[in-house]
């Protein structure tokens, strides 16, 4: 029923297409990166497989797949996870026609659309970072994880990550800071992002640097 009343309310818009109903997390990755739709919108707790964990390998194969997140439970920490894990929006199923038809426009331009806040890439990663500060909630690295970046270049992320300039990196690890910014500007190329707060947020995200390891490691 709630899907027959989402597809009733994209119908209303023109420039919306709806090219396929998925009615459960089995299998749904797969499908997804087959039919590669513009926009996803992704309900969290699917049979099968959690949405998270779908939005999460979705976007990791394919960025230009944009999902918004549409879940019963609204609350602060979810929505932290639900843009870690890839999202681009998230509304509680109450949402107004309009504002999720809004959204989803949004969305196609590549942006995020937050408590209503319409932000760009760069906003959105300098909020998730603030998140990652404030709620002191961690990812833990995936094991099997390729991590394209040297060990040097790692270093220097961990400390950009903590908040250190140019400056006091190279002062920290006894480099010029020429080199510092050439590791920097080869981070950004592996990484396929625009600045270090993208490359901070991106090994967040992927659990490659955890915060409170470096809390524990300026403590010492």
């Amino acid at each position: 029923m709630f899907r027959r009343g989402l597809r009733n309310t994209l119908e209303i818009d023109p420039q919306i297409e709806v090219v396929a109903e998925l009615s459960s997390g089995e299998d749904a990755t797969e499908r997804i990166l087959e039919i590669e739709p513009h926009i996803v919108l992704m309900d969290i707790n699917l049979p099968g497989k959690n949405g998270l964990r779908i939005t999460r390998e979705v976007t990791m194969q394919n960025s230009k797949i944009y999902i918004i997140i549409l879940t019963a439970y609204h609350d602060k920490e979810q929505l932290f996870h639900a843009i870690r894990a890839g999202a681009s929006a998230y509304f509680p199923k109450d949402v107004d026609p309009e504002t999720l038809l809004n959204a989803i426009h949004k969305v196609y331009e590549g942006k995020y659309v937050v408590n209503n806040q319409v932000m760009s890439e760069q906003q959105m990663a300098a909020w998730l970072l603030k998140q990652f500060e404030e709620m002191a909630l961690y990812g833990t690295a995936d094991e099997d994880a390729f991590v394209p970046l040297s060990p040097r270049e790692m270093e220097i992320l961990t400390l950009i990550t903590k908040g250190y300039s140019n400056k006091e990196v190279a002062h920290h690890l006894g480099i010029s800071r020429q080199t510092v910014k050439n590791h920097m500007t080869s981070i950004l190329r592996k990484l396929q992002v625009n600045d270090r707060t993208q490359a901070a947020v991106y090994a967040l995200r992927h659990g490659w640097i955890r915060l409170d390891e470096i809390d524990d490691e300026d403590e010492g």
